[in-house]
């Protein structure tokens, strides 16, 4: 699987970015999909993984009521919708992909990554 993530840009708190996950491949349907990112001088994070059928979802409880993660299988294309931003959401997102079927925020088990796409949130 082959991914591309944009989307990004500079928004003030409380505003709202979609992102989204451009994949090409024949497994992409089948694969557990996730949002993680690192924000500037810490360790890349997970902040949301959605199941290959789009039914099951897991959230970082940082982002948990704010962040929708979801997928459009006819489009190849999985979303992270981020409403009510903060500063501290300020970070590159990047989005990959995981053979494991199950919902995992464990980042070894990805094994394909898109670029990052750079999310600033002003105050």
């Amino acid at each position: 699987v082959q991914l591309q993530a944009s989307g990004g840009g500079l928004v003030q708190a409380g505003g709202s970015l979609r992102l989204s996950c451009a994949a090409s491949g024949r497994t992409f349907t089948s694969s557990v999909v996730g949002w993680f990112r690192r924000a500037p001088g810490k360790e890349r994070e997970f902040v949301a993984a959605v199941t290959g059928a789009g039914i099951n979802t897991l959230y970082a409880d940082s982002v948990k009521g704010r962040f929708t993660i979801s997928r459009d299988n006819a489009k190849n294309t999985v979303y992270l919708q981020m409403n009510n931003l903060k500063p501290e959401d300020t970070a590159v997102y990047y989005c990959a992909a995981t053979p494991v079927p199950v919902l995992t925020t464990t980042m070894s088990l990805y094994n394909s990554w898109g670029q990052g796409t750079l999310v600033t949130v002003s105050s």
